[in-house]
Formats: C-alpha cells, sequence, structure tokens
C-alpha cells in the first residue's frame, strides 16, 4: 500500500432516549482516492448523544493514527456541538465534554480540520452507529488491502519488554499491559481486562459478608475513595489505550468506576454479570457471626461450590453470571483494553477462567481492597476456543504504600 497523504474521518454517535442506550461510528477514507481505509460501529452503554458523538471521533482518530500515520486530517460529523467546540469557537461547558474533548485533541496531529457536514452526506458514519445499537456490528473493520493482520499489531519494542521484566514496584501499569496489546497465538485480536476491586466500605473495613443489589449496598468510605484515587493516578498514563470502563452495577463499584473514568477520561457503563455473590440472609454479618447463628448451612457451604447460602447464590452460579458478562464485554470490546470494576468473587472467576483454573481455585486466591489484576483473552468469545493469559495479581498502586512483595504472588 502506497503512503496515504490526506485522510478523511467521518462520525457520528446517537443515544435511543438522550440518555440511552448509545453508539458510535466512524470511518477513515484516503482523501485523494476515496478508498475505505477503516470504519467502526461500537455499543457504548448509557450515554447521552453528544457523548456518543464525542466517542465516534476519538475513533475516527485513533483507527487514522493506525492507517495513516503522519497524514494529514480532515473531520467531517454532523454535530455542530462537536466541529464548533474541536474547533475552537465554541466553549466546552459540560463535564462530560471536556474529558473526552480533552482525548480527541492529544489524538488529533496538528492541523487537523474539522467540517460541518448535513445529517443525509453522513449517512455511512450514521449506518454504522445504527447497526451497532441494533447488535450486528462490533468492532473495527480493517479494508487495508496488503496488511495482513490489523495496524499495531507489530512486535513490540525492546523498552516495553525490559519495563514488564522489571520488579513490580518499578514498573509503570503500561508495562503491566504491554505484552498482551495486538498479538494473540490464535491469530485473532486480543482483549486486555485491568481489572480493579473497588475500594474499602464500612463493611469490608469490618470483615462482613457485603453481597451485591441484594444486600445493604453500602458505598465507600473516605479511605476506600482515597484508595481508589490513588489507582485511578496510576492507571491514567493508560489513557488513550482505554476504551472505556465498566462497572458492576453495586454502588461501591460504581463510586469505584466514576472516580477512575472520570480520572482516564472515558465513558462508564455497566455490566450486571460482574455484580458480587448474594449471601442472602448472611449479609452484614462476620464470618463468626454466620459461624454461630447458622452452623450447619455455614459448613455446608464452605465444603460444596453449589450450596448458596439462604436467600443467596452458589458459588456456580455466580460463575455462570460472571462468564455470561465476559462474553457480552469480549464480543462488544474485542481487541480493545478494558478497565473493569468489580468485587472479589467475580474477580476471582475471571482469573480462574483466564489461567485455566477450577473454580475451587477461589479459595486459594487472595484479594485486596482496591488492587488491579490484568488478564488478556483469545479467541472465539464463549466457546471452548477461548484462551486467557494472567499478566498481574493483586498488585495496589505504589503510592498507596501497599504494594505486595512479588513473592507472595
Amino acid at each position: 500500500m502506497g503512503e496515504i497523504r490526506r485522510v478523511i474521518v467521518e462520525a457520528d454517535g446517537g443515544s435511543r432516549g438522550n440518555p440511552g442506550p448509545a453508539a458510535y461510528g466512524a470511518l477513515v477514507k484516503d482523501a485523494d482516492t476515496g478508498r475505505l481505509l477503516a470504519e467502526e460501529g461500537t455499543e457504548i452503554g448509557v450515554a447521552s448523544n453528544n457523548v456518543a458523538e464525542y466517542r465516534g471521533l476519538i475513533a475516527g482518530l485513533t483507527m487514522a493514527a493506525e492507517v495513516a500515520p503522519g497524514a494529514d486530517v480532515e473531520v467531517r460529523m454532523d454535530s455542530k456541538l462537536v466541529v464548533e467546540q474541536m474547533s475552537g469557537t465554541w466553549k466546552i461547558k459540560h463535564p462530560d465534554m471536556k474529558p473526552l474533548a480533552l482525548q480527541a485533541n492529544r489524538l488529533a496531529p496538528s492541523g487537523t480540520t474539522y467540517t460541518w457536514m448535513p445529517r443525509e452526506q453522513n449517512k455511512h458514519a450514521d449506518r454504522l452507529a445504527n447497526e451497532a445499537l441494533d447488535g450486528t456490528r462490533s468492532g473495527i473493520t480493517w479494508h487495508t488491502a496488503d496488511v495482513t493482520e490489523p495496524p499495531g499489531a507489530a512486535e513490540e519494542p525492546d523498552s516495553a519488554v525490559e519495563e514488564a521484566q522489571a520488579p513490580v514496584g518499578q514498573r509503570s501499569i503500561q508495562g503491566e499491559i504491554a505484552g498482551y496489546r495486538g498479538w494473540s497465538p490464535a491469530g485473532g485480536p486480543v482483549t486486555t481486562l485491568v481489572v480493579v476491586r473497588h475500594g474499602a466500605t464500612a463493611l469490608t473495613a469490618e470483615k462482613r459478608f457485603s453481597g451485591g443489589l441484594g444486600s445493604s449496598n453500602p458505598g465507600l468510605t473516605a479511605e476506600g475513595r482515597a484508595q481508589v484515587r490513588e489507582v485511578a493516578d496510576w492507571l491514567a498514563p493508560l489513557g488513550e489505550a482505554v476504551d472505556v470502563v465498566v462497572s458492576s452495577p453495586v454502588r461501591r463499584t460504581r463510586e469505584s468506576a466514576e472516580i477512575v473514568a472520570d480520572r482516564l477520561g472515558v465513558g462508564l457503563m455497566e455490566e450486571p454479570g460482574f455484580a458480587e455473590m448474594e449471601f442472602g440472609a448472611w449479609d452484614g454479618l462476620t464470618f463468626t457471626e454466620v459461624g454461630d447463628r447458622h452452623p450447619g448451612e455455614l459448613e455446608a457451604w464452605l465444603g460444596s461450590l453449589d450450596v448458596a447460602p439462604p436467600g443467596g447464590e452458589s458459588f456456580r452460579e455466580v460463575e455462570q453470571r460472571v462468564l455470561a458478562g465476559l462474553t457480552r464485554l469480549l464480543e462488544r470490546y474485542a481487541g480493545r483494553t478494558v478497565v473493569v470494576v468489580s468485587h472479589v468473587t467475580p474477580i476471582k472467576v475471571l482469573v480462574a477462567r483466564a489461567v485455566d483454573a477450577p473454580l475451587s481455585s477461589l479459595f486459594r486466591m487472595e484479594l485486596s481492597t482496591a488492587s488491579v489484576s490484568v488478564v488478556s483473552f483469545f479467541g472465539e468469545p464463549g466457546s471452548d476456543d477461548l484462551r486467557g493469559s494472567m499478566r498481574l495479581y493483586n498488585a495496589q498502586a505504589p503510592g498507596a504504600g501497599q504494594l505486595l512483595d512479588p513473592q507472595r504472588w
């Protein structure tokens, strides 16, 4: 493929409900020949029209940098708001728009121009967004004829390898995921999950059972918020590499995810499959209190993956729910890096799936509040062909002063 000097990015986004289920569409064309180079339609969860439009712009600029690095860029959109704000003629006042505009500015090469066009001329990008909302499209399609694998799949630089081999306390979070971005032994896209456990609550501090949506649903304490802010600062250098923050819908994870998403400047969506295990009648009790009040039930629960607390879930039931959520995530964000904010049991299930360990391995894992684990998956989501790797487990932001001794994991 010859050198591409100029590209046109067309982008759009829409929300059915404003806010409501939302998606974006974007495409990149060679400005001189009109040849389509790449196109994408991706669902982003619940968002407003304006957020979806900005996400489409970011996707288009990202693809342009991949297929035509160094080329001049013209962006064409039917969103007057985005075009005028990115051109610098309108101020950006809405807090949801500011981090998205900042991310787009970082991606746009010097001299990028923004052109408004009527909606009827933006039908391609609009169609991509609607196909994503209808569930008939998800992710990027590359049209670079002489490229045998997606751009960016080249071997990582030696500096990234050296960093990934350094002691944990001396590495940035970029080094923890660098080894899996863009490479797969199966030849397909690799999806990397940077998995964060929520910060401390009053119940975690007292080591009490704290379940999912059916529980007392406590929020973060001041200490928990501080923990998550440390993690968010540690993850911040990932910036543009992260596509979205995915949160369990439980209050403490949602509050944690909001802090992380705001720091990274990316969108936030919920995945109910990643909610914590339901403990039913045991919720809010300590292990000792459950043993005193429900000794027989506790003994049966400890000896089986299929026994549930009264009114709660068994480990098998949680596993099925979490893996269903994983399949949805991998289908939606194939080949991307996603931050997932969840709980002890779902995170252990994800790790066990990544390393192909039996579910009983959950009992041999420790997981601290506001810890970070990194797992990658490749292969067909939901199938026996799905394979995974674990890059990092139960690490804590170095700034928190609580980094675990590497020999413990």
